[in-house]
């Protein structure tokens, strides 16, 4: 036997080794793109869920929920995204009820005006003995609300609840319920 047939054999297992090894990269490449795959599309599902939730208390605050509270809660079916998601609103709580300051309501915003006469806060006041006005009581109180849905998919099983702060002016006197 010569020198040059032993080398034949030991470039075909070289060969080999070879072709092996970049099998293992292609299939490692594979399923590294697979996961990457799985993950933008439960990220997906995930932010799709969060916009049903928002959708769903967007439709809750934009009545005025905070003459019956019990009965804003509601499960209300959203189509987002080609999928329908089932939204569970629970009954919005509310965290206060606080007198507001002279410089609290804006007169341009939208359910503020209420809390202004003649360009002015609207205010009571009483004169004590002495004839010192007492701290004045305002027309109104602003109110904090906490809004809460949760978006559930039954086909993947995606499921996530937002938490939403509203402020609202109500009429002086109306407390928390």
């Amino acid at each position: 036997m010569t020198v040059l047939n032993k080398k034949r054999g030991n470039t075909l297992l070289v060969a080999l080794v070879m072709l092996m090894l970049l099998t293992l990269i292609a299939l490692s490449a594979m399923y590294a793109s697979t996961t990457s795959i799985e993950v933008v599309g439960n990220a997906q599902l995930r932010e799709e869920a969060n916009a049903a939730a928002q959708l769903a208390i967007e439709r809750v605050i934009s009545t005025d929920f905070t003459i019956s509270p019990a009965s804003a809660a509601s499960s209300v079916n959203v189509p987002v995204g080609g999928t329908e998601y089932t939204a569970e609103v629970a009954v919005p709580t509310c965290i206060n009820s606080l007198p507001v300051g002279r410089s609290d309501p804006d007169r341009y915003t939208v359910g503020d005006e209420d809390c202004f006469i003649n360009s002015a806060v609207v205010t009571q006041s009483t004169f004590t003995a002495s004839g010192v006005t007492s701290t004045p009581t305002y027309s109104c109180n602003r109110q904090t609300w906490e809004v809460t849905a949760t978006a559930t998919d039954s086909n993947s099983g995606a499921n996530t609840t937002v938490h939403q702060g509203v402020s609202r002016l109500v009429r002086a006197g109306t407390d928390c319920p």
